[in-house]
């Protein structure tokens, strides 16, 4: 089961008018399966886990000691006990993270991070999934998903099935009508300011081989 974070859905979505209904149902198991098969088909690896203990387990698989690991901002890394595996350093990876914010100096820091996007394994999430096999993402600086169409050089998405949408076009629609209301909350309660629609990527297909890798979850994680 995922741990509840302050910035979970269930808590945001409290204050904030959003249709848990139509973006956040958890589909069939035939749905999982045909969108499965989509992403696969799209040169995308998948790995579908029954849970976030497994999704975590996956992760500590797939890194290999001494590699460089950055993570994008995501409450869905969060809620499965990523960030805090990262944070606590009962692991053998490089935290590139943790470097960044170690950084006093703001121009050295924003420097770091642009470098980060090219580390050796970048972690995070998507917004939404097509049910066609596009991954779709979004957030206001390009931090998170400047990493995703070429920058690192592994790349590893975790989500929850509550993020399938039926088309590529739902898949938007849900970022507008439902991650990002929850977003702007997270931003305005986290940082004072509001959140926007900055930069939105669609990975369509993936043309290196094993580079991307998701993660799906059946539980509803993230927003």
């Amino acid at each position: 089961m995922k741990t509840l974070d302050k910035w979970s859905a269930e808590n945001l979505r409290k204050e904030v008018n959003v249709d848990k209904k139509k973006w956040n149902a958890l589909p069939s198991d035939k749905v999982i399966e045909d969108t499965v098969k989509a992403i696969e088909g799209r040169g995308i690896k998948i790995k579908v886990v029954e849970s976030s203990e497994e999704a975590l387990g996956e992760i500590k698989g797939v890194i290999p000691a001494g590699a460089e690991v950055m993570n994008g901002s995501s409450t869905t890394l969060i809620e499965i006990g990523f960030v805090e595996l990262l944070t606590s350093g009962k692991h053998s990876w490089k935290n590139v993270h943790g470097t960044i914010f170690a950084e006093p100096d703001q121009s050295k820091q924003m420097e770091l991070r642009r470098k980060s996007v090219t580390s050796e394994y970048f972690l995070s999430s998507v917004n939404a999934i097509a049910q066609t096999g596009e991954l779709v993402a979004s957030d206001a600086s390009g931090s998170r998903v400047g990493a995703f169409p070429f920058g690192a050089k592994n790349l590893i998405l975790v989500a929850g099935v509550n993020k399938i949408a039926p088309t590529l076009n739902d898949a938007l629609d849900r970022i507008k009508e439902y991650a990002f209301p929850l977003e702007d909350l997270r931003a305005q309660k986290a940082y004072g300011m509001n959140s926007r629609l900055g930069k939105i990527v669609i990975i369509a297909n993936e043309m290196f081989v094993g580079r991307t890798t998701l993660i799906l979850v059946k539980e509803d994680l993230g927003y």
